[in-house]
């Protein structure tokens, strides 16, 4: 009964009798006693832990009190807004303080002379007062224009601005009504724009005020508020609010995750882009170096990533854009369009990918970190390269040591199409004999992965010309743009009509067709608004002229009745060697019949149009040629009438090499004959219209007279890329073997005179150039000197010599342009006039100094902060310090430069 009685009365009294109220203070005060001594003897961490867990228990009136408490001890009024407000926000605040405020704010603690000494407060200052930095800040430099700036301010022959209003320059008096009025206007702009800045806060006060709290989830949940997981911080406007902030960076958006994960309603994934629908699946390496390469681009498809390389550049400076491009990615095959031939591909200037360079730690190196990018064998990884290597056995061996290095499947043309890249429309192979492309009965289908074909196509074909009339558009862009493009809409028309449509194929008249052709070729290079009447016209006009003859047709009769299997490749190769000899016959033909034969008939009939002398330095070595080959035709025809397994064609090869001075009296003579083709064009009234009547016709093959005569240099190399396909197709043990290989080894030693032909001439027209766009330049013709760089630099001078290198401050004297020839270095002065009205300059050369290279010393000067790029070129009297704007362009010219030194310093020694 007694404890039924003490429970009653004690009842949520923590066992205190509940109706003695004395006696349940006294002892309710005796255990917060208790409770704060415990308190005390606790750690830091134990009463942090304390005061959560009675917090926890807390009702929300009771956390309202404790709120209502702590705002009274610790009042927000005294918060420090750096610590509270986002960084630049914090910033922005500071940037109204004058250049004193900031200096008294930097004394306040660590946290705010951090902040007052950014660079973004201080360089607005120093420019407005006109004062620079003389070097570019690290990224870790602190405090630098703030620094200046006081320098800046401690000078004695500092003017301010207000002082510099007061002083005019001379020969000015200073008006003073002008000043009061413009004092006036300046006090009412001052005023109005303070009207407006203090609506502008006004408002902003009120968009603060009236917004919700931060943590009301419809708020949070607003479309306006961006959630990001990494990222610098945001600033978005909310059509609803006035301002909201975002901050989600580094360990604090990933603390705040979790708190604001049951507010914030994530937004929806964004759609994923054609990049990531539609993965890249192949890699192709282009060079610069390739003709048109610009069409080749605008005809990638949309799964491959192309890599635009500078020809002129490295394999390290490669490998870094791969990857950069790559990004992580695996591709199924990778490319690579570079010029070169069939025993080697010419990836650098400096640099080319053969069977004896492949093993070099450079290019082992490169093409073991490519690989990585590339699927393994068995999952369809392969490495295409666009250069007829499959045609040699050097470029087989190439292809061997590469797929052995790589672990990869490596194909490449096998060279038997002739003219300018069309071999990568042939067959393919991957570097065993006899093996084509047999997954796709198309021709070209690997490099079809890469390039739409109508683009490849259209490139293919017309690699040469597109080559020819880029180099003029780019030389005389506005002058002859019209001009070229007519030519090529009449070479296109004519190539289109002869080959294509095929109009000895119809059933038209022979007048007809001649007609019917040259009308439609008169009619693109003079468009009409009315065509057809103006055609009518033409047609009508043909039948009161005389009948014209009809230009030769190819007889490909004996060709396509020959049999042919599918691996007889030495059948293959000798069928384009015969079929490219008739078009090359052709091309010569026309050079006799459409140029040499009326011009002879007008000299005698005493009317004469050109001269027997200018005649015979133009034309004569034509006529040797046709006739060397037109018996070299002969002798193939009569061997593909009787053609097997065991027949020769390599001493017909052989005969042919054995003539071959009459090509060196011609290529000798072939700067001769176009300078006289120009001089007499020039001179000769009657000439020039010649040309003018007989260029570009359908009997010149739509080509002038200056394109036919390059026809025997381009042959020279197609001789030599087919017998390289032969010589791979005959083994060792056949009868034609040594005869083929033979040959071969004659036209690639001829083919190295051509290239050092092209190498001189390139040189003397160089040593032109430079000699007329050089002011006040002496004479460049001395001995054997070539023009082997040029560079442009900044010509930089240093006011405090005294002082060590390291903290030497530079100045920009002038611009500068550095050209090394084979003996000398030349410095000239570079301006540049830039037109009014229009995006264009023209940049002018004066002649400053030069220096022979054996008397020449180069070093570099260690990068600071006051310069960067920088080398000193040390002659026998003065020095000059340079500097180019990239640190790859200072490599490349110290690194040539070096070894022309070296060069110079051998012969002389």
């Amino acid at each position: 009964m007694e404890k039924k009685k003490l429970d009653s009365t004690t009842l949520f009294s923590c066992w205190t009798p509940k109706s003695n109220h004395a006696e349940n203070m006294q002892l309710f005060e005796e255990r917060i006693k208790l409770v704060l001594h415990w308190f005390d003897l606790w750690t830091h961490r134990q009463r942090k832990y304390m005061l959560r867990s009675v917090l926890t228990r807390c009702t929300k009136s009771q956390l309202r009190y404790c709120k209502d408490l702590l705002s009274e001890t610790l009042p927000s009024t005294q918060a420090d807004f750096t610590a509270l407000l986002p960084r630049f926000l914090s910033l922005y605040i500071m940037s109204f303080l004058s250049p004193l405020d900031l200096c008294s704010a930097a004394q306040v603690s660590w946290h705010w002379r951090v902040l007052s000494e950014q660079d973004c407060l201080w360089a607005g200052r120093c420019v407005r007062q006109g004062w620079f930095l003389p070097y570019m800040p690290g990224e870790k430099e602190f405090g630098a224009w703030k620094n200046h700036f006081i320098s800046c301010l401690n000078t004695p022959d500092r003017r301010t601005p207000h002082q510099a209003e007061q002083y005019q320059t001379s020969g000015q008096l200073y008006d003073w009504e002008e000043a009061e009025e413009e004092e006036e206007e300046i006090m009412k702009e001052r005023l109005i724009r303070q009207m407006i800045r203090a609506k502008i806060h006004e408002e902003k006060r009120k968009a603060l005020t009236s917004r919700k709290a931060w943590s009301s989830s419809t708020k949070l949940a607003s479309p306006a508020i961006k959630v990001r997981t990494s990222g610098p911080p945001d600033l978005s406007v909310s059509s609803s609010s006035g301002l909201s902030l975002e901050k989600s960076t580094g360990r604090s958006s990933s603390r705040a995750s979790g708190k604001l994960s049951k507010y914030v309603s994530r937004p929806a994934p964004l759609e994923p882009s054609n990049i990531l629908r539609h993965p890249a699946k192949s890699l192709l390496l282009l060079s610069n170096k390739i003709p048109a390469y610009e069409l080749v681009l605008s005809g990638a498809k949309a799964d491959v990533v192309v890599v635009l390389y500078d020809h002129q550049g490295t394999l390290s400076a490669l490998w870094s854009q791969v990857e950069g491009a790559a990004s992580g990615h695996t591709f199924e095959r990778l490319g690579l369009l570079a010029p070169g031939g069939a025993e080697e591909v010419n990836v650098f200037h400096n640099s080319c990918l053969s069977h004896r360079s492949i093993v070099t730690a450079a290019h082992r190196d490169f093409w073991q970190k490519v690989s990585i990018l590339v699927a393994r064998a068995e999952q369809g990884g392969e490495i295409d390269i666009f250069s007829p290597c499959a045609a040699s056995a050097s470029g087989v061996a190439l292809m061997q040591k590469l797929a052995a290095l790589t672990g990869l499947k490596v194909r490449a043309p096998m060279g038997l199409a002739t003219g300018s890249f069309q071999n990568i429309l042939g067959d393919w192979s991957d570097g065993s004999i006899g093996a084509i492309w047999l997954s796709d009965p198309q021709p070209g289908l690997p490099a079809l992965h890469y390039v739409s074909e109508p683009v490849l196509l259209g490139w293919c074909r017309q690699a040469h010309w597109m080559e020819e009339a880029l180099k003029e558009m780019k030389k005389c862009l506005q002058f002859r743009i019209q001009q070229v493009g007519l030519q090529a809409r009449g070479r296109a028309l004519g190539h289109s009509l002869w080959e294509s449509v095929r109009l000895e194929d119809l059933c038209l008249s022979e007048d007809l067709s001649v007609a019917l052709t040259e009308g439609l070729a008169l009619l693109s290079k003079h468009p009409e608004a009315r065509p057809l009447e103006f055609l009518a016209a033409f047609l009508t006009k043909w039948t009161d002229e005389e009948t014209r003859e009809e230009k030769q047709v190819p007889d490909v009769s004996l060709v396509s009745g020959l049999p042919q299997t599918q691996l007889d490749w030495r059948g293959v190769v000798v069928r384009e060697l015969q079929l490219s000899e008739l078009l090359y016959i052709g091309r010569l033909s026309a050079i006799v019949k459409a140029y040499q034969e009326p011009l002879a008939a007008a000299l005698d009939s005493n009317r004469a149009i050109l001269s027997s002398a200018d005649m015979l330095v133009v034309l004569s070595p034509v006529a040797k040629i046709l006739d060397l080959n037109s018996v070299f035709k002969a002798d193939l025809d009569g061997r593909l009438r009787q053609w097997g397994a065991e027949q020769c064609v390599g001493d017909v090869c052989l005969k042919l090499c054995a003539h071959l001075p009459v090509y060196t009296n011609y290529l000798n003579n072939y700067t001769t004959a176009l300078s006289t083709i120009d001089k007499c064009t020039d001179t000769k009234p009657a000439f020039r219209a010649f040309l003018k009547r007989t260029d570009r016709t359908l009997a010149t093959h739509m080509l002038s007279l200056q394109e036919l005569l390059l026809c025997p240099v381009w042959r020279i190399q197609e001789y030599t890329s087919l017998l390289q396909a032969l010589t791979l197709h005959t083994h060792a043990s056949h009868p034609d073997h040594t005869h083929v290989s033979s040959a071969l080894n004659t036209l690639q030693r001829y083919s190295h005179f051509i290239q050092m032909l092209k190498r001189n001439c390139e040189r003397d027209r160089l040593l032109e150039e430079t000699q007329l766009m050089i002011q006040g330049c002496p004479s460049l013709r001395e001995g054997n000197r070539q023009l082997i760089t040029s560079q442009d630099a900044a010509l930089l001078h240093s006011p405090n010599e005294h002082i060590p290198q390291s903290l030497r401050a530079f100045q920009h004297v002038a611009d500068v342009s550095l050209f090394l020839f084979t003996d000398v270095l030349m410095l000239t002065r570079k301006r540049k006039q830039h037109t009014a009205f229009a995006l264009v300059h023209r940049s002018t050369h004066t002649f400053l100094a030069s220096v022979a290279l054996a008397s020449l010393a180069v070093r570099k000067i260690t990068h600071s902060r006051y310069v960067k790029h920088a080398f000193v070129l040390e002659g026998p009297s003065r020095s000059w310090v340079c500097a180019t704007e990239r640190g790859e362009e200072m490599d490349h010219f110290l690194c040539v430069l070096g070894g022309a030194m070296q060069t110079t310093l051998t012969s002389t020694g």
